[in-house]
């Protein structure tokens, strides 16, 4: 059983599983570009960078931001499958849009607020999407 251990940890190791480990990174590499625009997007916007995992770019907050993508992947920024049944709940006409490369792979994701599904998409990476004063609100990095 021992032996069997060494084996599968010399096996990980020669793949670069560790690699993140050794390098002392906090999370998943990135670098995005996100888009807000708190009054809809034929409105005025702004744009914000982030590069993780040292939170590099204008995005406020961006270290903490940085530690919970890696907290949720990926899998955060995944469509609302077309068959989900959604509350009939309008959250208003904030549009947000992240584009760029997310654990080395490509990612564009646009984000609205028209129904239960959406909101609760929003709400999960909301400290991706500053709204500012237009709205009166800003999500808070946790």
């Amino acid at each position: 059983m021992r032996v069997l251990l060494v084996v599968t940890v010399i096996a990980l190791a020669s793949m670069g599983v560790f690699t993140a480990l050794e390098r002392g990174d906090a999370g998943p590499t990135a670098q995005l570009r996100i888009a807000v625009w708190p009054k809809g997007e034929s409105k005025s916007g702004a744009v914000y960078t982030l590069a993780c995992p040292k939170g590099k770019g204008t995005l406020p907050g961006g270290k903490r931001a940085c530690t919970k993508l890696a907290q949720l992947g990926r899998a955060a920024f995944a469509p609302v499958p077309p068959d989900a049944v959604c509350t009939l709940i309008y959250g208003g006409p904030q549009v947000a849009r992240v584009t760029g490369r997310l654990q080395n792979r490509s990612l564009w994701a646009t984000f609205q607020r028209r129904n239960g599904c959406e909101l609760a998409r929003w709400n999960r990476l909301s400290f991706l999407f500053p709204l500012g004063p237009q709205t009166g609100t800003r999500p808070p990095v946790s």
